[in-house]
């Protein structure tokens, strides 16, 4: 439609000046001069060139057309005319920009870009001018960044600038009463490296740098039994709930199995070239996880003996190994900073997560969502199974964190090296409470640290395994309320693109 007003009226000025130009050829008493037919045409089109060639291509932007009155046929040179001379009112308002010989063609402006140019003029004028703009099919222009699309709304226009997005903020944390010490357990002669508590909820069993593992009453805090065997220290324990039985590993590269009948040891693991550092049982299947100083993790069958895989791809010691029974069923987190995620069957790497800045000893998994954490020195970074997709950061706990625990209740303890024990909102990553323990009266100050946690099966109590070579409990304050503890929280923004 632009395009016909347009050619009418760059035609309609050119019909006006031919009448002109014919009406010179008028003799004196009125009559017009004939003239021949050819040389009509070559006058006509020498001046239609000279006169008005940049005027047929002149990108008018904007016109207005008002005509009066009935249309006429083409005239010989196959142009419509529009009779200004029959009484008819005839009126033309042509608007657009002078050109020169060095003018290039322009096209019409898009869509997407005159409705752009409509959000930046004063809301009157861009509800004229953008119905009077012209669309351009094909076109991939794009509105500048920062602004909208104005909305017409019967005849009105929202002017609506794209307001600077908010950065998210932590939602409102669930509260949790604070956790508080109420026993202290001595027995071991060295540092206390690894705990766990056994599926029936009755005892739970620690290993030592005195080279023993220790199974203590759990109600009341009594020793029951020691093993010995190991050569060098006890660094993972883990009870399965599968058998009656016992798995060990140490910094002496043995892997034991414990038949708790008879109290002794039934298998041997032979395999791993330096010091075993964790061990883990796949929830479903009779297969054994170890990880180690020399940077592999192995499968072994629980039965046979047998080594299945050897995981390889760290660079550095693996620190922690976690199986489950969904997929992926394999992660380790390593010396080499990554975290590794594994294809159980093939014994393959399925993702590596390269976030963390230092190193990764510590990887615990939600007992009910599909996620995990990981802590390191220079964060606690949440993850989603099974890509492992980052959540957000836990920030704050400024030390080597050696040991991650969390229960249902999405109560999440990261244990470190300088005795700190700091306990985290899981949903929100708010930390809620702040423990430094007293080091056991003998003990140098030096010796506080925290090397593991678990809660026990009721998750109504908290142990973890020190330095001071004793083993502390912790349960909930039965007397808090969010009265007398409230939640000391603001909505801070989360810095989501640190890693």
């Amino acid at each position: 439609m632009v395009e016909e007003v347009q050619k009418h009226s760059v035609h309609t000025l050119v019909f006006r000046s031919l009448k002109r130009t014919h009406d010179m050829f008028v003799a004196d008493n009125g009559k017009p001069v004939p003239l021949d037919e050819e040389s009509h045409k070559r006058k006509m089109a020498v001046k239609l060139r000279n006169e008005y060639g940049p005027v047929l291509h002149m990108p008018t932007l904007k016109e207005n057309f008002k005509e009066k009155g009935p249309q006429n046929a083409s005239d010989s040179y196959g142009h419509k005319q529009y009779p200004a001379n029959q009484g008819q009112e005839v009126e033309y308002l042509v608007t657009g920009v002078a050109l020169t010989a060095d003018t290039k063609i322009q096209r019409m402006p898009s869509e997407s870009a005159a409705q752009s140019l409509a959000v930046a003029l004063p809301p009157s004028q861009a509800r004229v001018d953008a119905n009077r703009a012209a669309p351009a099919v094909g076109s991939d222009r794009s509105q500048p960044a920062g602004m909208t699309l104005a909305v017409m709304e019967g005849g009105n226009a929202k002017n609506s600038a794209l307001m600077a997005k908010k950065a998210p903020t932590m939602p409102k944390p669930q509260w949790h009463p604070p956790w508080k010490l109420y026993r202290v357990i001595s027995g071991h002669l060295g540092w206390v490296r690894c705990i766990a508590v056994e599926p029936g909820n009755q005892w739970f069993v620690t290993g030592s740098a005195d080279r023993t593992i220790k199974i203590w009453d759990l109600a009341s805090g009594k020793l029951k039994l020691s093993l010995t065997g190991h050569i060098s220290t006890v660094r993972g324990v883990i009870v399965s709930a599968r058998s009656p039985y016992l798995f060990s590993c140490g910094e002496d590269k043995q892997v034991k199995c414990w038949d708790l009948e008879y109290n002794k040891v039934i298998r041997h693991y032979h395999g791993h070239l330096s010091a075993v550092y964790g061990l883990d049982l796949h929830p479903t299947i009779d297969v054994l996880v170890t990880c180690s100083r020399d940077s592999t993790a192995r499968i072994w069958d629980v039965r046979t003996k047998a080594s299945v895989h050897t995981l390889s791809g760290h660079t550095n010691a693996v620190a922690t190994v976690r199986c489950q029974a969904a997929e992926p069923q394999i992660i380790t987190g390593s010396h080499d900073t990554t975290i590794r995620l594994w294809d159980l069957v093939a014994g393959k790497t399925r993702v590596t997560l390269t976030n963390h800045k230092k190193s990764v000893r510590a990887v615990v998994l939600h007992p009910r969502h599909y996620t995990f954490a990981s802590g390191s020195p220079d964060n606690i970074k949440q993850w989603k199974f099974p890509d492992g997709s980052f959540i957000q950061n836990l920030s704050g706990h400024n030390a080597i964190i050696n040991t991650l625990t969390v229960n249902s209740d999405g109560v999440l303890v990261s244990g470190a090296d300088n005795g700190t024990m700091h306990l985290w909102d899981w949903r929100t990553g708010y930390n809620f409470q702040r423990v430094h323990a007293a080091v056991q009266p003998g003990s140098l100050d030096s010796e506080s640290g925290i090397f593991a946690c678990a809660f026990d099966q009721s998750e109504s109590r908290l142990l973890t395994a020190e330095a001071d070579k004793t083993i502390k409990v912790y349960r909930e304050d039965d007397t808090a309320t969010e009265e007398t503890h409230p939640i000391s929280w603001k909505p801070e923004i989360i810095k989501r693109k640190r890693f």
